[in-house]
């Protein structure tokens, strides 16, 4: 089994809470990493030409670095790409992601929301960018998810979120009726994304591994009740689930509240929380038996009640080729002493 094909069998059994494969780490070297280039459409060309070597740069890192990490073609995008496409402007910083700018600013113009076909927005044009960089990689390489958001988080962007929440209460039944067709565009793009460039994708965010099914965002549970999750967010993010076969979860929100629910998903493989070190504790605790978990931080959890039940991912940011060796290093140790496995 050569390298590549290795490393995705360690995510596999990483996901499969039964198996003995309980940490894995991945390395970002920044060194060795070429810079990012501003995420504008009219950049087009930069970004391609950003994705592939980038892409070659990771294949080298394989030779060097005995981490977890699987070279791939990045797809990145800011957030605004859904609410764009429904009609938002978008604001291009020059020192970070472009974002959207709400369409809507209360609930007599939600009219303004347009949802057209797929092909008539930008979104085509990452399809034109995948499959020139899917020619130029061959047919082999993997591709990210750009960035994908749940129909409640893209409807937040594009309805602004105070008066938005407000009629979660007020209106009910028109929240509901526009994230409910902000879905089946999501599910139109993603159906058409599965079907040309196959099943296997790395995570929109953080980098890992899926074999199957679909990664998304969900932070805006972090600013509404347990009972409003349950309302508004579970029937989709379960229909989506459900819909693809497995879904990887990312959420940067404060959303401890929100815990009990997201343990509800069905077919969750793994959840990344975006979190103090003291909640990634708890976290890495109460998930335990429910699904993975991949963390952007060099926790130790050895001082939890056996750590080897938990099964979690690391995911460090590095300067030098030098730090990324000794990251490793300490990583293979860490296994030792505490007799966690790593494939």
């Amino acid at each position: 089994m050569d390298t590549i094909e290795k490393r995705k069998q360690n995510w596999i059994d990483f996901m499969d809470l039964s198996s003995s494969t309980n940490r894995l780490l991945v390395v970002e070297c920044m060194e060795t990493m070429p810079p990012n280039p501003l995420l504008w459409w009219e950049n087009a060309d930069k970004r391609v030409d950003w994705a592939y070597e980038r892409y070659m740069r990771q294949m080298e890192q394989t030779e060097w670095l005995d981490d977890n990490m699987i070279p791939f073609l990045s797809m990145m995008t800011g957030t605004e790409i859904f609410a764009e496409a429904l009609g938002c402007r978008v604001y291009q910083p020059l020192d970070n992601k472009p974002c959207a700018i709400p369409l809507v600013m209360d609930e007599t113009e939600v009219s303004k929301i347009r949802f057209p076909k797929l092909e008539d927005t930008r979104l085509s044009l990452l399809f034109e960018m995948a499959d020139r960089l899917k020619d130029r990689a061959g047919k082999n390489a993997l591709l990210s998810f750009p960035d994908l958001q749940t129909p409640m988080d893209i409807l937040a962007l594009v309805w602004d979120k105070s008066n938005l929440f407000l009629n979660m209460y007020e209106n009910p039944e028109l929240v509901k009726e526009l994230s409910a067709k902000i879905k089946l565009f999501l599910f139109e793009f993603l159906d058409r994304w599965i079907e040309r460039y196959g099943p296997e994708m790395i995570a929109h965010y953080p980098d890992y591994y899926m074999p199957s099914g679909v990664t998304i965002s969900e932070d805006e549970i972090g600013a509404v009740s347990p009972e409003m999750y349950r309302e508004f967010f579970e029937p989709e993010l379960s229909e989506l689930a459900r819909r693809y076969g497995a879904v990887g979860v990312h959420c940067c929100a404060d959303s401890m509240h929100q815990w009990e629910n997201l343990q509800r998903i069905p077919n969750l493989k793994l959840l990344n929380l975006i979190r103090p070190d003291d909640q990634l504790l708890q976290s890495c605790d109460f998930f335990r038996t429910s699904t993975a978990q991949f963390i952007t931080s060099d926790l130790d959890i050895s001082g939890l009640h056996c750590p080897e039940e938990i099964h979690l991912a690391k995911y460090l940011y590095v300067g030098t080729k030098q730090q990324a060796i000794e990251a490793v290093e300490r990583h293979k140790a860490s296994l030792y002493s505490s007799g966690s496995h790593n494939a």
